[in-house]
């Protein structure tokens, strides 16, 4: 497999071979963050029932989770997560209005959405400068604390698998030169480039 960004490929197991093949069935190719989470499947099918569960506490649709998930990915300089859930997102909404979630602009979504996106912004920037303010901006949009509860722990779930993938250098798919809608492409100018 040669190297996943800064480190060695890992030795084949049963376990990783299931995620290519999850990979392969989803996608039609193993996507770089696989090979590189092939170290420890167990840690990221764990991480990601973390992150289901999380999802439905809040009671997140597919559409919010890709709106929290772009909104944090791109706060963080995370191209890889943006690029991923930029173009889900732009499936679930349009491409332009997932380039302006990416890019901080949130005209195209609904006040409820606009908060999410700001929480999910402000959670992967600065999570010690929220005040009892921005929370209740979130209650005032019809979230009650369960559900910000569950959209927090969503959203610092992944900033923790996005940092992940960052420190370890991974990059975005060669496949998303072809699959991600252009505006996600042009708005996506940070992070790792994507790999040849």
């Amino acid at each position: 497999m040669g190297d996943i960004g800064f480190l060695q490929a890992p030795e084949p197991t049963p376990e990783a071979q299931r995620l290519f093949d999850d990979d392969l069935a989803e996608v039609g190719y193993i996507m770089n963050i696989t090979r590189l989470w092939a170290y420890e499947p167990a840690i990221v099918s764990g991480l990601f029932d973390l992150m289901g569960q999380a999802g439905k506490a809040a009671g997140l649709s597919y559409r919010q989770r890709g709106i929290l998930v772009a909104a944090c990915a791109s706060v963080l300089g995370d191209s890889y997560c943006s690029l991923a859930w930029g173009s889900k997102l732009a499936d679930a909404t349009d491409a332009r209005t997932a380039s302006g979630v990416l890019r901080g602009d949130d005209d195209g979504l609904s006040a409820a959405e606009r908060a999410m996106a700001s929480w999910a912004r402000k959670v992967a920037r600065d999570p010690n400068g929220i005040g009892r303010a921005d929370v209740r901006a979130l209650r005032d949009a019809g979230f009650d604390d369960a559900q910000i509860f569950g959209i927090t722990v969503f959203v610092a779930l992944r900033i923790a698998f996005s940092t992940v993938n960052d420190a370890l250098g991974a990059r975005p798919d060669a496949a998303f030169r072809a699959t991600a809608p252009q505006a996600v492409l042009d708005a996506v100018t940070f992070g790792r480039p994507i790999a040849e």
